[in-house]
């Protein structure tokens, strides 16, 4: 409210002094007190009013001082921002000259390019007048030429590419020999290693029983009684059995024959139990029947746990464990399936080790790759197929399940786990003596090789060697030369490996 500061010392001073006059006649007692304080009052105000001019005389001073002080930092700080601006200003005059500079040297180019251009559409004209000229020369020259050669230009066109198309063929295929040579050099020597260890490493038994059983007979006296009255016994055997009971002139033997080998089994067991127990009767017959066939059912679960444990596969799903069982009485050309099936579980859990695989993975896929046989007689369909249906039912995971249904190539594989099924199975069958084929089909697989071998241009004559596990191909060298010969061998093989069903591997060779 008040903006003088001598104004504000003379108020403070005025209530001092009034607050001690007031002390003053309160302490004074009587009336000659009372003009005694009053004179000190009056001196007090007058030394209190001299002090307060000087108060305010001083203040007042100190207020100018500081007005001059902010007086001329102001001006100090005008002073440089005038400078600044004038720094500015000289700097923005510089650029506007030279933004005046680059804008006339710009005007200069815009206005060269737009004569080059002018130059350039001129000359375009003329590439084009002279473009038009050339075409018109060489339809004429074409012309000409069609004329001289007597071919049209299409038929040049194509003489030209079929050469092209022969000469690439041929570097093709003299490319693609190097190449497997290449491979053939490096993958062979690896390939020989990890299958001549898996074989060192892995043996087991090939050849299995033959599809019919022969029981012994204590005494020809007992051929008699097998059979029975009006020939009753061996009916009601036969029936209850779906076993055929062979009774010839043979001495003390009796032959069984079926076409299933679990049938077979427990025919030949009932009839050894009941020459042993003397009583041969229908009754007893089909008692007996029926309590081996009970027996059969215990003894292939057991097969299957059996042959799990002997090659350290565990946690399978009980119906697989019995199907494995069944596998026992499963025979492939000859080949115990089962047995099989153990082999390639050992030979693909060796590879895997070899190249760094999952050993457990590759041995599960591997013994239960063929599991499927064990339906072929029940369910239409391929067992590899049928394998893979039964891994996904029971809870395999889908590695395994496509190892098992593409260890034909029916399914494509996935995994290289499939791939080392896939040679550990035909590993197991190409094993000298693992397998035996009727004469019949031997002869029929040679012919279709030979067949197949002279249907293709180019060839003189084949012949298939080496029961079958060779083509050799004799071909006319006119027609055919190294690199077509190098083709012709692949073309064979993929045709052979298509159409033909065979065990192994068959070689395919060129003779030139």
């Amino acid at each position: 409210m008040f903006s003088d500061p001598q104004t504000w010392v003379m108020m403070i001073v005025a209530g001092a002094v009034g607050a001690v006059a007031g002390v003053i006649i309160m302490g004074l007692r009587g009336q000659g007190a009372l003009k005694s304080a009053r004179r000190e009052a009056a001196q007090i105000l007058s030394d209190a009013e001299r002090d307060a001019a000087a108060t305010a005389k001083e203040a007042k001073t100190a207020v100018k001082e500081k007005e001059i002080e902010q007086r001329g930092r102001l001006e100090e700080e005008a002073s440089k921002q005038r400078a600044e601006l004038l720094t500015l200003e000289k700097r923005i005059l510089k650029k506007e000259e030279t933004l005046d500079v680059r804008i006339e040297a710009l005007e200069e180019k815009t206005e060269a390019l737009a004569k080059r251009d002018k130059e350039l559409q001129g000359r375009a004209d003329n590439l084009k007048k002279k473009e038009t000229r050339v075409d018109e020369i060489i339809q004429d020259q074409l012309k000409q030429l069609e004329n001289i050669a007597g071919l049209t230009a299409d038929a040049a066109r194509e003489a030209i590419f079929e050469k092209l198309d022969q000469e690439v063929r041929r570097d093709s295929a003299l490319r693609l020999k190097r190449i497997e040579d290449e491979l053939t050099e490096n993958s062979e020597k690896r390939a020989k290693k990890v299958l001549s260890e898996a074989i060192q490493r892995c043996a087991a038994d090939h050849i299995a029983e033959h599809s019919v059983s022969v029981v012994a007979l204590p005494n020809d006296e007992m051929k008699g009684r097998i059979i029975g009255r009006e020939g009753r016994n061996i009916r009601t055997l036969e029936t209850a059995t779906g076993v055929n009971l062979i009774i010839d002139d043979t001495p003390e033997t009796i032959v069984l024959s079926g076409f299933d080998p679990i049938k077979r089994e427990i025919a030949r067991i009932t009839l050894e139990r009941l020459i042993q127990d003397g009583r041969i009767h229908p009754a007893r017959i089909e008692e007996m029947v029926e309590k081996v066939g009970q027996e059969m059912d215990q003894n292939i679960k057991e097969w299957g746990d059996a042959a799990s444990l002997e090659v350290d596969v565990h946690g399978l799903h009980p119906e697989i464990l019995r199907l494995m069982g069944r596998l026992k009485y499963r025979t492939s050309y000859g080949q115990n399936v089962l047995r099989h099936s153990q082999e390639v579980c050992h030979l693909a859990g060796i590879m895997a080790a070899e190249i760094g695989e999952d050993v457990g993975l590759a041995k599960r896929a591997g013994l239960i790759h063929d599991m499927g046989k064990a339906l072929t007689h029940e369910v239409e369909g391929s067992h590899a197929l049928l394998g893979y249906d039964l891994c996904k039912k029971y809870g395999e995971s889908e590695l395994v399940a496509n190892a098992v249904g593409s260890h034909h190539n029916e399914l494509p594989q996935n995994s290289v786990i499939a791939v080392l099924v896939q040679a550990a199975d035909a590993l197991s069958a190409a094993r000298p003596g693992a397998r035996r084929e009727t004469v019949d089909l031997y002869i029929k697989r040679i012919k279709q090789l030979e067949e197949i071998a002279d249907s293709f241009p180019g060839v003189e004559k084949s012949y298939a060697i080496q029961a079958g596990r060779e083509v050799r191909i004799v071909v006319r060298p006119e027609q055919i030369d190294d690199a077509q010969a190098q083709q012709l061998a692949r073309d064979v093989a993929r045709k052979v490996e298509s159409d033909v069903t065979y065990p192994g591997q068959i070689r395919v060779t060129v003779v030139r």
